[in-house]
């Protein structure tokens, strides 16, 4: 998800550079919402993560 959220940002910057405003806008509106939901989904797995006995 991380993965996406840093292509949608790149699409944002190329988008920006050319001029495209409302591209550059939407793309970096969906990667800061893909990037929220990674770090929730990061923090949430943190805290109830695989909690293995140790051998």
């Amino acid at each position: 998800m991380l993965g996406w959220a840093l292509t949608f940002f790149v699409i944002a910057l190329i988008a920006a550079l050319f001029g495209f405003g409302g591209i550059a806008g939407s793309a970096a509106g969906i990667a800061q919402i893909l990037f929220v939901v990674f770090l929730v989904l990061f923090v949430l797995s943190l805290i109830f993560g695989r909690r293995g006995t140790a051998v």
